[in-house]
């Protein structure tokens, strides 16, 4: 009785436009990790949501309704993250799930919570295979997305790397999740194919105050070089100890570690030949808008994972609820690619953008939304494609050192394949 009302006010709100927006509140729930390893980045990617929501809110909310922003932590425990959003759905009335940021969270509240539950699931950052996989057979009901892409280009475009830079032997060392588990694969694959050698394949569970026992067992046969897969505070305790112990300064870096925090805790002066990889943005008005408004709102440059990928996988679940009318997961999932990757008028990120999009909305007119991202196509698995950044430290800051288009990172996919 409490949703159909809520329903009822929402329809009676969208008819008579903006000025009902504040007359009733529709809970939109995030679960993200604001402590525990994943924590130094998880309260900035939290804050790229809640501008998604305030620009919206300030465009005249969606679905007739103000939109109120709920973001609960994880801790980086699946059953938290779990319990974290039964309460969204049971409690707050969610039709969305935003999260997480670990696959190994992600996957339990896409199974537990969010396709019993019938809520729309789209997660800015967690990049296991396993849901493509799980959406594949069918387990998702078609309520799963991601706003970036799954692990194995990532890993592939990394080994390319090693490989060019006449790279014979390297060790992994990789956060035991699904996140770890699955880059590692996928790198070892393509540098062996490539010709390479992986000396060693060592996991760490998280949260510990020391990994010297794993750095001295990756060590063992001398590899030339490092593939790191954690988080910034995890990883930088493991990137000083391999150091320490002396291994080589070429550590090469999963995209999670692309963070002014990793950097400082590391310090910069031994990162001087570090290489990472992070999801790119194409350069264009889209994500100049982003840049701008995080800027205005923040006072810096939004630099760190998951801060373009979470703007969007809000504004695009907002822009569906808009399109849908109400409130109702299935009715959101079954427009997102109506709002993405289509045809009809480009819409920008931003309060004008979004007001935009709510006017063609009441006009029953198309339009397709070009993200902080760039532009958004899901396949049939929720999956998206994109373009990869390689970063380094220079003169103590994170840098953009080289840039993977499609193409490039299409062309380097299939030689491995072949």
């Amino acid at each position: 009785m409490k949703k159909l009302l809520l329903s009822s006010i929402c329809a009676l709100g969208a008819m008579t436009g903006s000025a009902m927006a504040q007359d009733c509140e529709i809970a939109f729930g995030s679960v993200l990790s604001l402590t525990g390893p994943n924590a130094a980045i998880g309260k900035a990617i939290g804050d790229a949501g809640q501008l998604a929501v305030d620009q919206f809110n300030e465009a005249g909310g969606a679905a007739g309704c103000k939109v109120r922003y709920v973001l609960r932590d994880d801790q980086g425990q699946p059953n938290v993250g779990v319990d974290a959003a039964k309460s969204l759905v049971e409690i707050d009335g969610s039709p969305v799930i935003l999260g997480s940021i670990a696959s190994g969270v992600t996957l339990p509240i896409l199974t537990s919570v969010a396709v019993p539950a019938k809520v729309t699931q789209i997660s800015c950052c967690s990049s296991a295979p396993s849901l493509t996989e799980l959406a594949a057979e069918g387990g998702t009901d078609g309520l799963w997305f991601r706003t970036l892409p799954t692990s194995r280009p990532q890993g592939i475009v990394m080994a390319t790397l090693a490989h060019e830079a006449g790279l014979k032997t390297m060790a992994i060392v990789y956060v035991n999740s699904d996140y770890g588990v699955g880059l590692a694969r996928d790198f070892k694959e393509a540098f062996e194919k490539l010709g390479g050698t992986v000396s060693q394949m060592i996991a760490y569970n998280e949260q510990q105050p020391s990994y010297r026992v794993e750095v001295n067992a990756a060590l063992q046969g001398e590899p030339e070089a490092m593939f790191l897969v954690a988080f910034p505070a995890d990883g930088a305790t493991v990137a000083r100890e391999w150091i320490s112990f002396g291994g080589s300064s070429k550590l090469y870096l999963s995209n999670a570690m692309r963070a002014d925090e990793f950097v400082h805790a590391v310090g910069a002066d031994i990162l001087v030949d570090a290489v990472g990889i992070d999801n790119a943005q194409i350069s264009g008005e889209s994500v100049s808008s982003f840049d701008a408004a995080w800027e205005k709102r923040f006072g810096s440059a939004p630099n760190g994972p998951g801060l373009h990928t979470m703007y969007d996988a809000t504004a695009v679940a907002l822009l569906a609820m808009e399109k849908a009318g109400k409130p109702n997961g299935r009715a959101i999932a079954d427009n997102i690619r109506t709002v993405t990757g289509g045809e009809g008028e480009v819409i920008l990120p931003g309060v004008e953008g979004f007001t935009r999009a709510k006017q063609l909305v009441a006009e029953n007119k198309p339009f397709t939304y070009v993200g902080a991202t760039g532009p958004i196509t899901f396949d049939a698995n929720g999956d998206v494609n994109g373009p990869y950044l390689i970063w380094g430290v220079k003169d103590g800051k994170l840098t953009t050192i080289d840039t993977w288009d499609i193409p490039r990172v299409d062309a380097a996919t299939a030689a491995i394949e072949k």
